[in-house]
C-alpha cells in the first residue's frame, strides 16, 4: 500500500509547481503577449511543471526506497509503495513529446504570428494560415527525429550487463524456515519470506564467485531506450552549459553586489550619460546599416533565400545572422547598463537596498553548492575507487535524524544544476555569439524566448537526473532510477561507452575549471568594443 505521506507530498509538490510555473509565465511575459499566444503559454507553463517534476522525482524515488529487495514483501518497513517505474515511464514519453513536438510547433506558430515566417514568406494574419504553416514545418521535425529514434532503437536497443557467476552449496546445507500462515491457503507470496539470519550468512560465505565477469544481453523497452537516447543527446548541452553555470551563477551574484547602485555626483552623472548616449548613437547607426544591407540583399536575391548549393550565398547569409546576433547582444547589454544608470539616478531613492544584500547571501550559498559539486566530481565520481562518499555521507547523516532534510538536500542540489544549465546557456551565447541569446527578464520576455529556454531545460533534465543518480549512488542505491541509469543505460550499445568511460563527467569538470579561469580574467560582459567593430565592418561592406 502506498505511503499516505508520500501521496500528500506528490499532491502538494504538483500544486506548488503549477502555481510557480503560472506565476513565472505571468510575471515574465512581455506586454505584447499579454492577451495573445495562449497555446505557447500553455506549452511553456506545463513544460516548466514537467521539468520540475522530472527533477523532483529523484528525491521522491529516494524517499520511496522501492529498489530495496525487502519491498517485495518480507521487509516493507522503509518502503513507500509507489510505482516509480510507472512515474519514470510517463516522464520518458512526455519529454520527447514536449521537446520534439509541442515546443517546435508552438515556436513555428508564434513566429508566424506577425505574418512572416522563417525565410521571409508572407502567410497572412489568419490563424488557420499560421496553424497550417506551423504544421508543415513541424512535420519535417517529426519525420527527421522519428527516423533517428526508429533507426537507433532498431540497431542499438540492447544492453550488455556485466554479471558474475556465484556457485553456492546445496539447499540442504542451508537453514530451514517454517511457513505458518493460514491466510495464504497454501499459496506462496513474497510476503511469506523472512529477513536473512545467521544461517543464511554462513551459506553466502561458503559460496564461490567466478573471478571473470560475464555479460548478459537484454533488449530494453522503447521508453527506457528513448530516455537513454535523450539523455545522451542532452549530455552535450548539459556538460557545456551546466559547467559554465557552476562558475557563472556565483560570480553574477557577487558582481550584482559589487556593482550595486551608488549615488552619482554631477561629474559622474554627466560622464555616464554621455557614454550611454554615444553607445545609443552607435547602435542606431549599426541598425540603419543592417537595415540597408538587408534591403540590398533582398533586391539582389528577389526575396528568396540562399540556395543549398550556392556556397557564397550561404556564407553571406551566415554572416548576416552573426551580425544580427552581435547586434542583439549589444542592445541587450546597453539596456542592462541603462537600467543600472537609472537605478543610480532617477530610481535611486526607490531602489530596495536589500537586493544587494540578498545577492551577497546568494553568492555564498551558490558558491558552496558549486564547490560541493566540483568536489563530488573529483572525490567520488571520477576516481575508479571513490576517495570519499562526500555528499552521500552528508545526506545519510541528515536522514539519520530527520529523513526529510536529506531528500530536500537532493532536490536543492539537482534544481541548482538545472539553474546553472540555463545560466550557462545564456552566458555562453552572450560571450561567444554562436546563437541568439534568449534572456529571461521581468515583463520583457517574449514567448519565443520562453519556448527556447523551456526546451533547453527539458533537454537537460534527463542528463541531470543521470548525473545526480551517479553522484549520489550510495544514497540513492534503493531507487528505481538507479537500476535504470546504472544498469540499463550504462551498458547500452554505443551510448554506454560514453558513460562507462565517464566522458561527460570529465568534460564537465574541464569546462568548469576553464570557465573559472576565463571569468576570473574577464568577469564582466562588455559590448562597447564589439559594437564599434560591428559598425566599422558593416560600413566596410556597404562601401
Amino acid at each position: 500500500m502506498a505511503d499516505i505521506f508520500l501521496i500528500c507530498v506528490i499532491v502538494v509538490s504538483l500544486v506548488i509547481l503549477l502555481v510557480v510555473g503560472l506565476y513565472f509565465v505571468i510575471k515574465y511575459q512581455h506586454p505584447d503577449d499579454k492577451n495573445d499566444a495562449y497555446v505557447p503559454k500553455l506549452v511553456v507553463w506545463l513544460g516548466l511543471v514537467l521539468a520540475g517534476a522530472t527533477v523532483l522525482l529523484l528525491p521522491l524515488d529516494v524517499a520511496n526506497n522501492e529498489g530495496y529487495a525487502g519491498c517485495d514483501g518480507f521487509n516493507t518497513a522503509i518502503c513507500g509503495g509507489l510505482n516509480m517505474e510507472l512515474f519514470w515511464s510517463i516522464i520518458y514519453w512526455l519529454i520527447p513529446i514536449w521537446v520534439f513536438f509541442l515546443i517546435p510547433l508552438s515556436m513555428f506558430y508564434y513566429e508566424a504570428d506577425d505574418g512572416m515566417l522563417m525565410a521571409g514568406t508572407s502567410i497572412g494574419a489568419k490563424p488557420n494560415s499560421r496553424i497550417l504553416e506551423a504544421i508543415k514545418y513541424e512535420s519535417f521535425v517529426v519525420v527527421i527525429f522519428g527516423l533517428i529514434f526508429g533507426v537507433t532503437y532498431l540497431f542499438l536497443n540492447e544492453t550488455s550487463i556485466p554479471v558474475r557467476e556465484v556457485v553456492g552449496p546445496t539447499f540442504a546445507s542451508g537453514p530451514t524456515y517454517t511457513i505458518d500462515d493460514p491466510v495464504s491457503n497454501g499459496t506462496f507470496s513474497p510476503a511469506l519470506l523472512e529477513s536473512m539470519g545467521s544461517g543464511d550468512t554462513k551459506v553466502i560465505s561458503s559460496s564461490s564467485a567466478d573471478p571473470t565477469l560475464g555479460t548478459i544481453e537484454l533488449s530494453v523497452s522503447p521508453a527506457v531506450f528513448y530516455a537513454g537516447l535523450m539523455a545522451w543527446m542532452g549530455w552535450f548541452l548539459f556538460a557545456l552549459f551546466a559547467a559554465i553555470g557552476l562558475a557563472a551563477v556565483p560570480l553574477e551574484l557577487l558582481l550584482a553586489y559589487v556593482d550595486r547602485p551608488r549615488h552619482m555626483d554631477a561629474v559622474e552623472f554627466a560622464e555616464a550619460q554621455l557614454l550611454l548616449r554615444d553607445r545609443v548613437n552607435e547602435l542606431v547607426n549599426v541598425g540603419e546599416l543592417i537595415k540597408l544591407e538587408r534591403e540590398e540583399r533582398a533586391e539582389q536575391n528577389g526575396g528568396k533565400g540562399p540556395g543549398f548549393f550556392d556556397r557564397e550565398a550561404r556564407k553571406a547569409a551566415a554572416d548576416v545572422r552573426n551580425t544580427m546576433i552581435q547586434f542583439k547582444q549589444a542592445v541587450y547589454l546597453l539596456e542592462e547598463d541603462a537600467e543600472d544608470f537609472a537605478n543610480c539616478t532617477a530610481n535611486y531613492k526607490n531602489y530596495n537596498p536589500l537586493i544587494p544584500i540578498g545577492c551577497l547571501i546568494g553568492f555564498f550559498i551558490t558558491f558552496i553548492i558549486s564547490l560541493c559539486w566540483i568536489l563530488q566530481l573529483i572525490l567520488y565520481m571520477l576516481p575508479k575507487t571513490p576517495v570519499t562518499p562526500f555528499l552521500n555521507s552528508y545526506f545519510e547523516w541528515f536522514d539519520g535524524w530527520f529523513p526529510l532534510f536529506g531528500v530536500l538536500s537532493v532536490a536543492i542540489f539537482t534544481l541548482y544544476l538545472l539553474l546553472c544549465a540555463v545560466k550557462g546557456c545564456f552566458k555562453f551565447g552572450l560571450r561567444f555569439l554562436f546563437f541568439q541569446v534568449h534572456p529571461m527578464k521581468l515583463n520583457k520576455t517574449y514567448m519565443s524566448s520562453f519556448l527556447f529556454n523551456v526546451g533547453l531545460i527539458l533537454l537537460c533534465t534527463l542528463p541531470l537526473v543521470q548525473f545526480s543518480v551517479t553522484a549520489f549512488q550510495d544514497y540513492a542505491r534503493n531507487t528505481t532510477i538507479n537500476g535504470i541509469v546504472n544498469v540499463q543505460w550504462k551498458y547500452l550499445k554505443f551510448f554506454g561507452w560514453f558513460w562507462q568511460k565517464k566522458v561527460f563527467e570529465y568534460a564537465l569538470l574541464c569546462v568548469t575549471l576553464l570557465t573559472c579561469a576565463y571569468l576570473g580574467l574577464r568577469p564582466r560582459d562588455s559590448s562597447t568594443p564589439n559594437s564599434l567593430a560591428l559598425r566599422d565592418r558593416l560600413r566596410a561592406r556597404s562601401g
